[in-house]
């Protein structure tokens, strides 16, 4: 039940929008097309292995983990001001 002047459902079109936004920009962040042989950082060499499991890889995965909590790092809050860690 909504109070004030927000609407029933405000709270839940809220965090379905948030949800909608992460799915989008979890799509936008796969690669396409063929693995690199060399990781783009640091030019050394991806294995076969990682290459068949994650179609598209660009980076080797020391440097994918460095990547990776970099952007963990920089998605506290979300468009709308709120917490992230409050709508998981």
């Amino acid at each position: 039940m909504a109070g004030g002047w927000a609407k029933d459902g405000a709270v839940q079109d809220q965090i379905d929008a948030s949800v909608e936004d992460a799915v989008a920009h979890a799509r936008q962040q796969l690669h396409e097309g063929d693995s690199l042989e060399l990781c783009e950082e640091c030019d050394a060499e991806i294995p076969e292995a990682r290459r068949k499991a994650v179609p598209g890889v660009h980076l080797c995965i020391k440097c994918q983990s460095e990547y990776d909590k970099q952007q963990a790092n920089t998605a506290s809050y979300n468009r709308r001001g709120s917490k992230d860690s409050q709508l998981r």
